[in-house]
């Protein structure tokens, strides 16, 4: 049995604007996806049985509705595969937090699996596929920080700077749903451009909301900016704040209040599922 050993990292949202709702409910936003150092590890076991399995625990969630195992699925569903794989996820990244973990770890499960099964799709097929799953796994299976528009699925590579930042987990777990379905979510910010957003950046529109609900999210938004200009990522509840160098961002972390967790990272334009796909690739 084959076993090898697959990252999947977090993302923060350097920004987020909600421009209109669709019929259907679906948000049309901007935002711009970065990666950071912080990531779950995958184990995938490739099996000659043509079944998936996970035999990690995830609390809470049930085999058949795990992200991991349904990627898995569907892939074969895709290409018809008759290999089967144990998935095990060693889970770094906290649940709820904004950080795009689930959607990364069914992204890099795809990427992975397309890769140890030779099923041979594209990148483009994959992120398709993902897209199913979730609207910003295609930014994780495409690897690179990227402007994104529609419903997280339109997205243009980008680069911008890649800062320390401090993460904040402030020890609450943020149901995204209950956000969007917000009656106070800002729902018709005025659209921008990519210069735009490097010359002046960009505001959460999802903040206020969270703020209002979330009075831990709330509480360490405002101990952080103390320090440095602090946004929400994502829906939350994680918060993140830029500091020129590790040193500054791990100063800030040692002041932190016991009751939260934080996280010195790096931003990542690549992802670091790149060179972990490059490093298989040339093992043929």
């Amino acid at each position: 049995m084959l076993s090898s050993s697959w990252p999947a990292p977090a993302k923060l949202n350097l920004f987020l604007h909600i421009t209109s709702r669709r019929s259907d409910g679906y948000h049309l936003l901007q935002t711009v996806f970065q990666f950071i150092q912080l990531d779950d590890e995958i184990d995938f076991t490739i099996l000659k049985e043509d079944i998936v399995t996970r035999s990690s625990t995830m609390p809470g969630v049930d085999v058949e509705d795990d992200l991991v195992v349904r990627a898995a699925r569907l892939l074969k569903e895709k290409t018809g595969c008759q290999l089967g794989v144990d998935i095990n996820v060693t889970k770094r990244i906290p649940e709820g937090g904004g950080l795009g973990g689930g959607s990364s770890d069914a992204a890099t499960t795809l990427v992975a699996l397309n890769e140890l099964w030779k099923t041979g799709l594209s990148n483009n097929e994959l992120a398709s596929l993902g897209l199913s799953l979730g609207a910003d796994v295609p930014v994780f299976i495409y690897a690179q920080a990227a402007w994104a528009e529609g419903v997280g699925e339109n997205l243009t590579p980008i680069e911008p700077e890649e800062s320390w930042y401090l993460l904040v987990h402030p020890g609450c777990s943020v149901a995204t749903a209950e956000v969007f379905n917000a009656d106070d979510l800002t729902r018709n910010t005025t659209a921008i451009t990519i210069r735009d957003f490097l010359e002046r950046g960009g505001r959460n529109d999802c903040e206020s909301v969270v703020r209002n609900r979330y009075k831990e999210v709330a509480k360490a938004l405002d101990w952080l900016g103390e320090y440095a200009p602090t946004k929400l990522t994502g829906t939350g509840a994680c918060l993140f704040a830029p500091f020129s160098n590790e040193h500054e961002a791990t100063a800030v972390k040692e002041q932190l209040p016991d009751v939260w967790q934080g996280y010195v990272v790096k931003g990542m334009n690549n992802s670091p599922l790149l060179e972990r796909l490059a490093t298989e690739r040339s093992k043929a």
